[in-house]
């Protein structure tokens, strides 16, 4: 029979099926001895999914709570031993909330609520919430536990409906019972308002809501609801007219700033921005990119001519050896001067950088200090872990790595 270290190699995916059919005692022991690497232990501990011998199960739900595990193990061990009532105890436990693991606070969430803990319910309606998937599958999983056990109706009604995550849950439920969520449209918080919209699957209904809502944001995300539902662009820019073509205004932003910013971000921005930009993207014709390569090579040409011993152009992601981004850096004499890919905008961290001249007078548009200062409110942009609205600097010139 081959070892488990033959089956979990160094290098390479592991033998699930094999491992799978692997003695679950020889399993459990190798989990249970903390010489064996953690990664490998973790993989034994999936391999033992619906057949823990019960003789190994005490000496398991050891591992989980000794804070010297490795957070990987403890949480691969929360998953396998998720019924086991005798861990309730440990995880409602004060000590629990000082977890310092990465992700084993969220994993003790979701064991809770699968063990029908309805104390846990606030705080993994305020996970779910969270913008990133992970923890809101984690949430979700412990809410259906809850769910399941106790019924709707009951966690929603001990949830209430004052925070914007207790709404996005009721959302959530209403649309899995088969209720209108088209009021939710309406929600002051653009999150739970989003979420409305994403379950939203009435045409009639939001056809109907477009005039009856009680604000433009509502109105116009009951449009978007019903075009992720046709497709039909033409009826949505129909729409979009009807309501007067709503926009979210932006002081100092002229429209051809507005244009390359709103069909970059519009599109993919983050659930707390204005629907307005969402609509304003879908109605609006994007605006001409330009050639990157073309782009870079004149403007390299034009820093040349002006003698400010340019080095060649290289995007973001070179220039910082990771990530990308929507520029390109050309360096002169040791200033960097920015040429975005969204449009011909280019500029300098030293606003008055001798480049900007022989650049406008070739027809690109340096972005000067109070240009880039400019904020584009209630468009909500992922920068670097957080979601917010930037300005037109970092919008322009963005990099992610």
């Amino acid at each position: 029979m081959p070892t488990i270290d033959s089956l979990i190699p160094e290098r390479g995916a592991p033998d699930t099926a094999a491992l799978h059919a692997h003695d679950p005692d020889a399993l459990a022991r190798y989990v249970l001895d903390v010489r064996n690497p953690w990664w490998r232990r973790r993989v034994c501990v999936q391999a033992l999914a619906g057949r823990v011998p019960e003789a190994r199960v005490l000496a398991l739900l050891g591992r989980i709570q000794d804070d010297e595990e490795t957070g990987e193990v403890r949480i691969a061990l929360l998953d396998l031993l998720a019924d086991r009532a005798e861990l309730l105890p440990w995880l409602r436990h004060d000590a629990r909330s000082e977890q310092s693991s990465y992700g084993m606070g969220d994993a003790i969430l979701k064991a809770r609520g699968l063990l029908g803990d309805r104390a846990a319910a606030r705080e993994l309606a305020t996970l779910g919430f969270s913008p990133w998937w992970r923890r809101q599958q984690l949430a979700e999983a412990g809410l259906m536990g809850l769910v399941e056990r106790y019924g709707a109706e009951a966690i929603v009604a001990d949830l209430g409906e004052d925070r914007p995550e207790d709404r996005a849950f009721a959302v959530w439920m209403r649309y899995r019972g088969g209720g209108d969520v088209t009021p939710y449209l309406a929600d002051p918080d653009q999150g739970v308002a989003y979420a409305a919209h994403e379950l939203a699957t009435d045409a009639d209904r939001l056809r109907a809501h477009v005039d009856e809502a009680s604000t433009v944001e509502a109105a116009v995300w009951a449009v978007l609801a019903l075009h992720r539902i046709t497709e039909d662009l033409e009826n949505t820019r129909t729409l979009d007219e009807h309501l007067g073509r709503p926009r979210v205004e932006v002081h100092g932003l002229d429209e051809e700033l507005r244009r390359a910013i709103v069909h970059e971000y519009g599109p993919g921005c983050e659930r707390s921005s204005d629907p307005r930009w969402r609509l304003e993207a879908l109605c609006t014709e994007p605006p001409a990119r330009p050639d990157v390569t073309e782009q870079t090579a004149r403007a390299f040409a034009v820093l040349a001519a002006a003698g400010v011993a340019p080095k060649p152009p290289v995007s973001c992601g070179e220039h910082e050896r990771q990530g990308d981004g929507t520029y390109y850096v050309i360096e002169c004499d040791g200033e960097d001067v920015l040429v975005s890919t969204l449009g011909r905008f280019v500029m300098s961290h030293d606003h008055d950088h001798t480049a900007r001249l022989p650049l406008e007078e070739a027809g690109f548009r340096w972005i000067d200090g109070e240009t880039a200062d400019i904020e584009v409110t209630d468009l909500d942009v992922y920068y670097f872990g957080s979601r917010r609205f930037r300005d037109v600097d970092t919008l322009l010139f963005y990099w992610q790595d």
